[in-house]
């Protein structure tokens, strides 16, 4: 039933079960946005979550995946009902995640609307997502996200106004109803970024003197980036850059910067004539994946080697504050941060758990063992931030990635580690996994799994050292005698069935046992996680979907 309200229209509606937010905002099928008044219903509930925004402004983008144009259209319009004053737009819709934080700074906005499943795939049959990123451009804490979940329990109605459809290919300024539109380059403003904080010159120049280059931007939205940055003004060759267009269903592919989803690339890299530096990013922009010649880096390792080096940019020359990982993040940076004599904070998984502390100035560096990286520029993780200070910090010590690996681990000492995935499991059943897990823990300290000893274990929790927001049942965290962890959880990125993560590390420091094959050193506790979480017994898997 529709009622007429000044210039807007006023549609009856009734709520979706499902629509709690996780790690980074609703992900769900495509088919399933496209339910009558899904999207609508979502969009409103965010709107009513927050206070005192008529008349400011609002950045809306997407990753471009297929319905991100639709979905725009329809922000555009609950944005003009709902009261704000105006909306800044990416050329054709387009805004990488970390562009769009960006922006939100930059312009001084009230928030954001990123459309996008980040890593996870596009097209009619694939994936959606929407998140609401705050005013200094991180991702909604939970309070919101939470607020926003109870909002979409009891909704009634949502506010639209009623217009023709926006014209997103013409950078200028136009207006519906009360409210301004203005649609901006969806490059410049990012790359004018990046110039700031890395010595472009020194990059160029490492360029100019053969040094070769191959990024796969896996059809994704960092192409048009990535293109403009590393061949356009960086001068790397014409062709370093491969998939550069952004497609909606990402040419058929999986946008995972992974050695399974960019098993092309790593190939490349592992050849006889492999360039010097290899690198990719996922759907949305804020993942990486670094690999040298014949070499592949962690992203534990990465974010440990990015502190130890950062001060190479010139955005970081005085140093670094301290480093912020993730919980499942290997401790590989809890090395780096104690020998420069900086913070270390451990908090859940989900950038929105780092703003804090870089609003608070207490860390300057974040990253997740998920592939994500960043500084305090913006506040999200940026997956061609980390690709650029990986390419200072080679123009600046002028040897290879090889070279710099093997010198860090004689430095700091190796952390093995690896993530092994267990993706689409029933949800009940690997609820009932982790939940026999938890009921054990006060039981196992001392409990001897093969050459392993159990020194302790619990169930993460984490108290927000500025606000004191606490979060529980973050993952199951086992230590071992003599340093090694595992760690379990169900990953909140997904849009099917549930995703069982195994996390295994352990701490090598003899630079004499420091090349084993990481799936190799870390057998025993490959053996000690099936053990403790009969994984193979209840799932039926006998080995996981993806090992990274």
């Amino acid at each position: 039933m529709l009622f007429e309200k000044e210039n807007f229209t006023i549609v009856k509606t009734s709520p979706f079960t499902d629509q709690k937010p996780g790690t980074s905002g609703l992900r769900k099928k495509v088919s399933v946005f496209q339910q009558k008044n899904y999207t609508e219903n979502f969009i409103q509930a965010i709107f009513d979550g927050l206070e005192n925004f008529e008349g400011e402004s609002l950045i809306i983008g997407g990753d471009g995946r297929f319905y991100n144009k639709e979905v725009i259209q329809i922000a555009i319009k609950m944005a003009a009902a709902n009261g704000f004053g105006k909306v800044i737009i990416g050329q054709n819709g387009i805004l990488s995640t970390p562009a769009a934080s960006h922006i939100i700074r930059k312009y001084g906005a009230f928030g954001g609307l990123i459309l996008s499943a980040s890593h996870n795939p596009g097209g009619p049959n694939e994936d959606f997502g929407i998140k609401y990123n705050v005013s200094n451009g991180g991702p909604a804490p939970e309070q919101i996200t939470n607020k926003v979940f109870e909002l979409s329990q009891n909704i009634q109605e949502y506010k639209i106004l009623k217009s023709e459809d926006i014209d997103l290919s013409l950078i200028g300024k136009k207006s519906i109803g009360l409210m301004q539109i203005e649609i901006i380059d969806s490059v410049n403003d990012y790359a004018e970024l990046m110039e700031t904080l890395f010595d472009f010159p020194k990059i160029t120049a490492m360029f100019r003197s053969g040094f070769r280059f191959a990024f796969d931007a896996m059809s994704a939205v960092t192409g048009p980036y990535a293109l403009e940055i590393f061949e356009n003004r960086l001068g790397a060759p014409k062709g370093t850059v491969m998939n550069g267009t952004p497609l909606p269903d990402f040419g058929g592919h999986h946008p995972d910067p992974n050695l399974v989803h960019a098993k092309k690339l790593y190939d490349l890299m592992m050849g006889d004539d492999a360039p010097d530096f290899g690198a990719a990013s996922d759907g949305d922009g804020d993942r990486n994946l670094i690999i040298g010649k014949g070499i592949y880096i962690t992203p534990s390792d990465s974010l440990a080697m990015l502190a130890a080096n950062a001060h190479h940019a010139p955005a970081y020359k005085e140093g670094i504050a301290g480093i912020a990982r993730s919980m499942p993040t290997s401790m590989a940076s809890d090395r780096v941060a104690e020998k420069l004599g900086i913070e270390l904070h451990e908090t859940p998984t989900g950038w929105k758990f780092f703003g804090n502390l870089l609003d608070d100035g207490r860390v300057t560096i974040c990253g997740e063992e998920s592939a994500g990286t960043g500084s305090d520029h913006i506040r999200e993780k940026d997956g061609l931030w980390a690709v650029l200070l990986w390419l200072n910090i080679l123009a600046s010590r002028q040897q290879s990635i090889e070279d710099i690996v093997h010198d860090h681990w004689n430095t700091f000492g190796r952390t093995y580690y690896s993530r092994h995935d267990y993706e689409d499991i029933d949800a009940s059943i690997a609820d009932k996994l982790m939940s026999d897990l938890r009921a054990k823990l006060s039981t196992i300290t001392g409990k001897t799994i093969g050459a392993l000893t159990i020194e302790n274990a619990d169930d993460f929790s984490y108290s927000d050292p500025i606000d004191h927001c606490k979060s529980a049942n973050q993952g199951i965290r086992v230590f071992f005698e003599g340093g090694s962890r595992l760690v379990l959880r169900l990953s909140g990125t997904g849009t099917s069935g549930a995703t069982l993560r195994v996390y295994m590390e352990t701490f090598e420091p003899d630079p004499q046992n420091q090349n084993f094959d990481p799936q190799e050193a870390l057998s025993h506790l490959i053996f000690a996680a099936q053990s403790l979480a009969e994984i193979t017994k209840r799932t039926g898997r006998d080995t996981p979907t993806v090992i990274t």
